[in-house]
């Protein structure tokens, strides 16, 4: 997909908002488990933390007895991570009791550290442990009268916390990955299946201008059947345009022509009077010059229509058999050799009026035989359209590269006595540079001249 394409824009934009939704649904979902995995986690630590104010609150009962019922045998393993510790803050000396997996150890306080009591009056924290590892620590102040005040202190293990969500992490990073992934996949999916009608309607307007079809043709979605419609009438209204000025083309041609040939008439009526000869000599450059822009304005008009192909082998062909009938007097062999897969884009009219004048005047110049033939020949670059190569030679005197250059100009003859105005092949080249196309002159592998017409092709 290029970067200016519709396509590439609906993707890249679906995809920014797709990252950016799974990044924060992610983060939330990983903050709503940790905080879940804390809360279940200080439920734990606040069992033990009551159970331990239990016994605070009964001093009455034997030391030996004390502390024994909270049931968790990592209390007991030295550094074990899991700790308590009672500490009466009312004396002079602060009286501490431990666990035994508190060692010699004493626990951080989570009041110095700048934690708060929460509502139900405990604090809650992150310290670091006796061995460097991370502690969650519930502490609660315990005021019992005259029997003293205390601060009960639980600690646990906060790998477990981290554990928990680290796994939970990976899951869900997996698992949004896979999702980014089918998302991803089936936003591809939906830009082209939604964008495909573009691309129909793009090939159904190449099929015009190659001349597979005539108009748009199908049902198109309701947002994109104005565009078809109005390209439609865009359609029918060149073909109108063009139709027009064929018409005035042709009423012009015989406004002007018919004056002017009363006027050749008419000098020509008076002989050698030097100012009728030079009358009939510029009415004649006045009719070639109107003869060949009223020519062009036609071919101009012509070419302006879309949706029109020719098969290049049977207008050959037909160009042969004329050709031959024309020429019968000379005895002149006209072969023709056609690939029947070459196609021209453009009017047959077109390449008759081409091609008939170049095999017309190899005719006029061959000693016996004339070659006509035609190739299709693949894009030369990518994006480009085939060409139809058309290749007409003759077994005349042939020209030189001076006189080649000298009849390819608008009305330039080398020998009066061969009839034509001259405008031939100046004609063919004008016709051919409308198409795109283009004609060389060079010398024939069979003596004479080589005419070489390269068009588009289909």
């Amino acid at each position: 997909m290029r970067a200016s394409s519709l396509a590439t824009r609906l993707f890249l934009s679906a995809t920014a908002w797709l990252v950016v939704i799974l990044a924060i649904t992610g983060v939330v979902l990983s903050s709503v488990y940790t905080s879940a995995t804390e809360r279940a986690f200080d439920r734990r630590l606040n069992l033990y933390l009551r159970t331990l104010i239990a016994e605070v609150a009964t001093p009455d009962e034997p030391s030996e007895h004390q502390f024994q019922s909270l049931g968790e045998p990592l209390f007991e393993l030295p550094l074990s991570g899991w700790y308590w510790q009672i500490t009466r803050i009312d004396s002079e000396k602060p009286e501490v009791r431990a666990s035994r997996s508190l060692w010699d150890k004493k626990l951080p306080k989570l009041e110095e550290q700048g934690a708060e009591l929460t509502a139900a009056g405990i604090r809650l924290g992150y310290v670091d442990g006796p061995e460097g590892q991370t502690l969650r620590v519930v502490e609660r102040p315990v005021d019992l009268g005259a029997d003293g005040r205390y601060r009960v202190s639980v600690a646990g293990d906060a790998t477990e916390i981290f554990d928990e969500t680290r796994s939970f992490d990976l899951y869900l990073g997996g698992t949004f990955t896979a999702l980014g992934i089918v998302l991803l996949l089936t936003t591809i999916f939906q830009v082209r299946f939604g964008l495909a009608p573009l691309k129909r309607i793009s090939e159904s307007i190449a099929d015009v201008r190659s001349g597979r079809a005539e108009r748009l043709e199908g049902e198109f979605p309701v947002e994109i059947a104005p565009l078809a419609r109005e390209t439609n009438a865009l359609i029918d209204a060149n073909r109108e345009i063009v139709e027009r000025a064929r018409t005035h083309v042709g009423n012009l041609a015989h406004a002007v022509k018919t004056p002017l040939s009363v006027i050749v008439n008419e000098a020509s009526a008076h002989g050698a009077d030097p100012f009728a000869a030079k009358v009939l000599e510029q009415a004649n450059v006045m009719r070639d010059q109107v003869t060949h822009h009223l020519e062009r304005a036609r071919i101009a008009a012509r070419v302006s229509i879309v949706a029109t192909v020719t098969e290049v082998a049977p207008t050959l062909e037909a160009l042969r058999r004329t050709m031959e009938k024309i020429h019968r007097d000379r005895d002149v062999v006209i072969e023709v050799k056609a690939d029947q897969a070459a196609k021209f884009r453009g009017e047959r009219q077109d390449l008759e009026e081409m091609v008939g004048n170049l095999v017309d005047n190899a005719c006029k110049w061959a000693a016996s035989r004339v070659s006509v033939e035609a190739l299709l020949e693949p894009p030369a670059l990518p994006g480009d359209g085939p060409r139809v190569r058309i290749i007409v030679d003759d077994d005349g005197r042939g020209l030189s590269a001076a006189e080649r250059a000298q009849v390819s100009r608008r009305g330039q003859r080398l020998d009066e006595t061969k009839p034509g105005s001259g405008l031939g092949l100046s004609i063919v080249v004008d016709l051919a540079a409308l198409y795109g196309g283009s004609l060389t002159l060079a010398t024939a592998p069979i003596g004479g001249l080589r005419a070489e017409l390269a068009l588009p092709g289909l």
